[in-house]
């Protein structure tokens, strides 16, 4: 578990990523919604004072517990799983910013729920995330999120819950007594990357492993993102791609949880853009649903790729924050199936209309899911000048 003084510092690292997640910082008297799961409210309590302190309008939600959402899944009618609260709409036109503390008691709760329903109400309550990315667009909303110990997780990550607890604090330099400054560092080296990066013109990358050969296409007008404060922790750097260009066979060896499902070993064959062929050790015919969500959830909506020298992630926490940013030997690749980011745009925001981001093949979709390759791997950008070079291998930048 997190002492007290890890919980403070966490809180701290928090709002680094709040403020750095955004253009200019979080000023008095906006408005920041904190939501959480209940094993997490010592850590709410203590970000709802220091968000009182700053002269914030702190808001906090407690999300539903492993029964209410089963009870959902199980009882609501076809109107009740698209219901919209009356107000929310309002509350998130006036957000300024969001941080979820997740806190999970069951993870499998949902295995055996009707994915359609899932996803019917996944669908139903984009229009809140619709709010929240036009007004990030505009600079005036970030979000981060994090994750805390709780003995679910670490039962179905197959470690001690303080062990569980010691991933965590190294992960997220909670181990150091100025983590925020860490943080600073690796946030200084990554954009160093990023820029190298983003001054290659490139046609395609070709991804390859033993399990993984696959042509992705970053389009027209892309740059490269990551550690941008986001997410806590995160180490990888990733863009959204142009969904059309993206050809051949990937392979995800580290398992998944989502919406209460336990998925293993996902096979998948992208031609034209779109997955033609899903397959699955466990979980098949969840993934398939998921993957019929909408129109754009078999297609791509990022790609990203995790150095091991900012990864202090060695083992799998069965939570794909900490697990899409596993570092250990390989380092790390994962695709997203569906959403992408439309801060990924190389260009001003509000320029960005719904026509552009369809014409420039910015993925639209209520699905955003990580699947993870941790195979030692080679990543090669094909240059428009016809050139090629190695971008990443075997866990590294080069």
């Amino acid at each position: 578990m997190l002492t007290e003084k890890q919980l403070q510092r966490y809180a701290d690292v928090l709002l680094w990523g709040l403020h750095t997640a955004r253009n200019g910082r979080i000023k008095k008297n906006e408005v920041v919604l904190i939501r959480y799961d209940m094993p997490a409210i010592r850590l709410a309590e203590i970000l709802y004072a220091k968000l009182l302190e700053m002269g914030i309008h702190p808001i906090q939600r407690a999300g539903l517990t492993p029964v209410m959402e089963k009870q959902f899944y199980t009882s609501a009618n076809s109107k009740q799983l698209v219901f919209r609260v009356p107000g929310d709409d309002a509350l998130y036109q006036h957000l300024n910013g969001s941080i979820f503390l997740h806190a999970p008691v069951s993870i499998t709760h949902l295995a055996d729920t009707d994915p359609s329903k899932i996803a019917k109400a996944t669908v139903a309550k984009k229009y809140l995330r619709d709010i929240l990315d036009s007004r990030e667009e505009k600079g005036l909303f970030s979000w981060t999120l994090c994750t805390l110990p709780t003995a679910e997780l670490s039962r179905q990550a197959g470690m001690g819950i303080k062990a569980y607890g010691a991933q965590i604090a190294k992960a997220c330099f909670l181990d150091r007594k100025d983590p925020v400054h860490h943080w600073r560092e690796i946030h200084r080296a990554a954009g160093e990357i990023k820029d190298r990066l983003n001054r290659l013109a490139i046609d395609h990358f070709h991804i390859e492993s033993s399990d993984v050969d696959l042509t992705v296409t970053p389009g027209a007008k892309r740059k490269w993102l990551g550690i941008s404060g986001h997410n806590i922790p995160s180490f990888e750097l990733f863009l959204s791609p142009d969904w059309h260009g993206t050809h051949g066979r990937y392979y995800a060896d580290q398992p998944s949880y989502r919406s209460g499902n336990y998925v293993r070993g996902v096979r998948l064959e992208f031609a034209n853009g779109k997955a033609v062929s899903v397959r699955a050790e466990v979980g098949e015919a969840f993934v398939n649903h998921q993957l019929s969500m909408d129109s754009g959830a078999c297609r791509i909506g990022e790609f990203s790729l995790t150095d091991k020298r900012f990864s202090r992630i060695n083992a799998f926490m069965a939570n794909t924050l900490y697990d899409e940013n596993y570092g250990g030997k390989f380092g790390n690749c994962h695709i997203a199936l569906g959403a992408s980011y439309s801060d990924s745009f190389n260009g001003a925001p509000a320029s960005l209309t719904p026509e552009l981001k369809k014409k420039l093949g910015f993925n639209h979709s209520a699905l955003h899911w990580d699947l993870v390759n941790t195979q030692p791997k080679r990543v090669t950008a094909h240059l428009k000048s016809g050139g090629r070079t190695v971008i990443y291998e075997n866990g590294l930048f080069l």
